[in-house]
């Protein structure tokens, strides 16, 4: 293994690893430090093991509701300890698939925690402490981000846990309160609630998710409740007591303090970046706001050093951060890659129904001057989300009223995180709301409520 490269990538998540193939592809001699499994959190934490678990719990749950499709079975038990399992194997033969993709594309993987030092250099320490220096004309930083803890909420990985531990419990607990109710929050609300556990959720903003559209926002909780999860929002998390043989956890409501009980407390208040003790300050990279400044192609205020993902000003997104991690090493090896559109990036939540949006929301769109066109459409209507049994949901798109241009998409129901691509491509292409309308859609889709809702906008609908 060399010493000096064209290109030293630290982390090897979404980010990291991407940005590492992209590099080789272009020709520079590239090394990928990693200090835990490749794949980052988002293959082997985050994004890929949750999403397995979320099928599991879909599979129990038409399982349970078989008979609503003409098929009659006993009302199976869910094996928690199975499902736990098979989410751990997808996520290893992820990680797997990652290490091919290094030895495919000649990237050196090397073990240890890094620190960034002066001079374009990397100190490596590995598992026995060892310390060696490997340098290169160019670094990125692609660190990440793990589990935030607030002050009365520390984590102690039994009773009050973190994302890593809600998805390798041994046992299923009879009861959890979910603190924060954004993507990572809701998805393990439906996941623990869909196999029986008694799930409370509490959200210190009036709404849950609240980075959605204010519409998404309301069917959402209006499912939730339907499925029998508790929905606190507006209320904080003030105390929790773990003396006992569980939680007492204390919750100031809109309505007053309340006292509930649980097994565990999931603290899902949202990520933050891994920058501790990396040697950002002897290199002269400035931070702000708690993330690395770069520029438009991710360069850092040290000439040579670039950053990228969760650790820099954006959405902390696994496509995001591959995205900017492309952009960073063209930029590097004299392409001429344009800077990332970041209103312009898809936002999906696999939760059932999912929640998947790209652009303006209305709240935002009116904020930001526009006259709007807006359209609906529900699922209810829909042929093949009736016929699939998941008509619950609808698609909610926005116009510029005097221009046309596709201002925002806002999507809720079953998978409709597939669909939220054509809605992507349609604002890169500057598609206007008359072109995406004269555009057919096969029947009968799910897709179809795309062009449904633009129907709408323009007083054109047809099945409403």
């Amino acid at each position: 293994m060399a010493s000096n490269y064209d290109l030293i990538v630290v982390g090897s998540g979404p980010g990291g690893y991407v940005a590492a193939i992209r590099a080789a592809q272009l020709g520079l001699r590239t090394a990928v430090i990693e200090k835990e499994a490749l794949g980052g959190v988002c293959l082997n934490w985050g994004c890929i093991p949750t999403k397995a678990l979320l099928k599991s719990a879909q599979v129990y749950q038409y399982l349970l509701h078989a008979e609503d499709f003409g098929i009659r079975l006993s009302a199976p038990p869910a094996d928690f300890p199975a499902m736990i399992k098979r989410s751990r194997s997808v996520a290893e033969g992820m990680s797997k698939g990652v290490q091919f993709l290094m030895k495919k594309n000649k990237i050196d993987v090397i073990s240890g925690t890094a620190r960034i030092r002066p001079g374009r250099q990397v100190e490596v320490t590995d598992a026995a402490g060892k310390k060696s220096t490997v340098s290169a004309s160019h670094i990125i930083i692609a660190t990440g981000g793990r589990s935030k803890e607030l002050p009365q909420l520390k984590q102690d990985g039994k009773k009050i846990i973190g994302y890593r531990e809600a998805m390798s419990l041994s046992q299923q607990p009879a009861s959890m309160v979910i603190v924060g109710a954004g993507a990572i929050g809701v998805e393990f609300a439906y996941f623990y609630n869909s196999i029986g556990t008694r799930v409370t959720l509490v959200e210190f903003m009036p709404r849950i998710v609240p980075a959605e559209d204010e519409d998404i926002s309301k069917e959402l909780e209006r499912s939730f409740r339907k499925q029998g999860i508790t929905v606190w929002t507006g209320s904080s998390v003030e105390a929790v007591d773990t003396s006992g043989k569980g939680c007492r956890v204390t919750v100031k409501t809109p309505k007053g303090t309340e006292q509930i009980t649980c097994d565990v407390v999931l603290s899902a208040v949202g990520i933050a970046p891994n920058l501790e003790g990396i040697g950002l300050e002897e290199t002269g990279i400035r931070t702000e706001s708690g993330k690395v400044v770069v520029d438009d192609f991710y360069r850092t205020t040290a000439a040579g050093y670039y950053a990228i993902g969760d650790i820099v000003k954006g959405p902390a997104l696994a496509h995001v951060a591959s995205a900017e991690g492309i952009i960073c090493v063209e930029k590097i090896a004299g392409k001429n890659p344009a800077p990332l559109d970041y209103n312009n990036l898809p936002a999906c939540t696999y939760c059932l129904p999912e929640i998947a949006s790209v652009g303006y929301t209305e709240q935002a769109a009116l904020k930001a001057g526009y006259e709007l066109k807006v359209g609906k459409f529900p699922f209810s209507a829909s042929g093949k989300a009736k016929a699939a049994g998941h008509s619950e949901g609808f698609v909610k798109v926005i116009f510029d009223a005097r221009y046309g241009e596709f201002l925002g998409a806002h999507l809720i129901g079953y998978n409709v995180t597939e669909l939220i691509g054509e809605c992507v491509v349609a604002r890169k292409l500057e598609t206007t709301g008359h072109e995406l309308l004269r555009s057919v859609h096969p029947h009968p889709t799910m897709s179809e409520a795309i062009l449904e809702a633009t129907a709408a906008a323009y007083g054109e609908v047809i099945h409403l």
